[in-house]
């Protein structure tokens, strides 16, 4: 048995690149898991983002889980979006609606030119439009900055999107049931920095974000 095959709820099991993709797009902060030199497991928070055939992961240059992953070690990445809230019948039948997607390998130590390429497309990525509106990275911030590259090659991925699967018993009884969507990703109005000098008004790539 391949490590990327869904044993449990195998119904919503998804081979769909397309569909794997999309949550990676919409997706900011997935998990990373890794064990250390001394066999000590971890799996930390991170912003990724999609890059093509790669998801870019970075953080800072004396991070040792970072170092860790830069040797090649092996690594899964999860990545979920929870979409909406299954109330069933009986709590046993309730769940959730989410997009899931598990990414194994190892990740490459992006340098150099493509160091910094990477970081506009991370950059980018989190605030489109904004790299032009500021300046590019001093050399000490490169060098205290590690950029990491893990293939999109070996992966699961599950949706789950259904109604509520209530027994036949209770279906007959009295209680709600049904699904309660969350809201999409939305932003509120920016909040200028107290140390903002007056007349810098918020920039196009900012104003963007929200309605």
């Amino acid at each position: 048995m391949a490590r990327t095959d869904i044993t449990r709820l195998r119904q919503k099991a998804s081979t769909d690149r397309t569909e794997l993709d999309r949550l990676l797009d919409e997706v900011r902060v997935g998990h990373v898991a890794v064990a250390g030199a001394d066999g000590t497991p971890v799996a930390f928070p991170t912003l990724v983002v999609r890059d093509g055939d790669r998801v870019l992961i970075h953080g800072s240059a004396g991070s040792p889980w970072l170092r860790r992953l830069s040797e090649g070690v092996p690594t899964a990445l999860t990545a979920t979006c929870v979409e909406g809230i299954v109330v069933a019948r009986s709590a046993y039948e309730s769940s959730l609606h989410y997009r899931s997607a598990v990414i194994f390998g190892t990740c490459a130590l992006i340098e150099d030119a493509d160091k910094l390429a990477a970081l506009d497309v991370i950059t980018d990525a989190l605030i489109p439009g904004r790299v032009p509106e500021i300046r590019r990275p001093h050399p000490k911030e490169l060098a205290a900055t590690r950029v990491l590259a893990l293939p999109i090659a070996e992966w699961s991925l599950k949706v789950s999107a259904a109604w509520p699967d209530d027994d036949p018993e209770d279906v007959a009884g009295n209680a709600w049931a049904g699904v309660v969507s969350l809201a999409p990703r939305a932003y509120a109005a920016p909040r200028p920095a107290p140390d903002l000098r007056t007349g810098i008004p918020v920039p196009g790539s900012v104003r963007a974000l929200f309605p």
